[in-house]
């Protein structure tokens, strides 16, 4: 499973993270779970796993995605970039681009 810590009024997040996660989740053939740190009950949910397996600050970046392993590992693959959507953009090219990804693709494929 895929999930993306994300909020609507970001423009990091939406549309250009939420996008890229749904991509990243049909060529991984993975769930995507949307956790919106204004939804209340989302938020809780948020916190806790940006603080246990994220960037975690008071005023945490975001998005952070995630990516939960069947075995039950978790990996944070990402944070956005407060410099400006084009470097947080630029960054989801570079993370397409990675081994890392490359060997996602593999495992799903």
């Amino acid at each position: 499973m895929i999930t993306i810590v994300l909020a609507q009024w970001c423009p990091h997040c939406v549309p250009l993270s939420l996008e890229t996660t749904q991509r990243m989740a049909r060529e991984l053939n993975f769930e995507l779970r949307v956790l919106d740190i204004d939804s209340p009950d989302q938020a809780k949910e948020a916190d806790i796993l940006v603080k246990e397996q994220g960037d975690c600050a008071e005023d945490y970046l975001i998005p952070q995605v995630f990516i939960e392993q069947d075995d039950g590992s978790i990996q944070h693959v990402f944070t956005g970039f407060s410099e400006g959507v084009q470097v947080t953009s630029a960054q989801w090219d570079n993370f397409f681009a990675s081994k890392y990804y490359a060997g996602l693709l593999k495992s799903a494929g």
